[in-house]
């Protein structure tokens, strides 16, 4: 099952890099790296530059669309001048909404600390993805 299931990752993911971009040599080049049998290998490379990629590409579209994603993202500072709470009187905070493509909105409101490390972590998460895309395996030539 391990094995079907990387089999699978590795075709989804090659799969979904344009044609154009993605060289022959260089994909199997990286196959090499990740130690995958030469026998494998030539038949990964049928699959992935073969004539039944369209209807594989098609295939993979029709699937692709199962989670929800983020449409829209809104947001705000707000600021309580007047509150039940006086420890929450004049103390900022960070009103954001996202607008979903199943159709739900979600609302919420954080404070300022919490917004920082929201932003902190998202910026982190974002250099590992530049990082990743850095190092050579299936990375896109042009």
């Amino acid at each position: 099952a391990v094995l079907l299931s990387g089999m699978y990752s590795l075709l989804h993911t090659a799969l979904r890099i344009p044609p154009s971009s993605l060289k022959q040599e260089v994909f199997k080049e990286d196959l090499k790296l990740l130690r995958i049998p030469e026998e494998f290998i030539a038949d990964f490379a049928k699959v992935v530059f073969g004539n039944r990629r369209p209807l594989l590409e098609a295939a993979l579209q029709k699937q692709g669309n199962q989670l929800p994603r983020m449409e829209d993202f809104k947001w705000r500072v707000d600021v309580a001048i007047s509150t039940s709470s006086l420890a929450r009187a004049l103390q900022p905070s960070i009103l954001m909404q996202l607008q979903i493509s199943d159709g739900s909105t979600h609302r919420f409101e954080v404070p300022v600390a919490k917004f920082q490390e929201l932003r902190y972590n998202i910026a982190l998460i974002l250099k590992e993805m530049n990082d990743l895309e850095k190092r050579s395996i299936l990375k896109i030539q042009d």
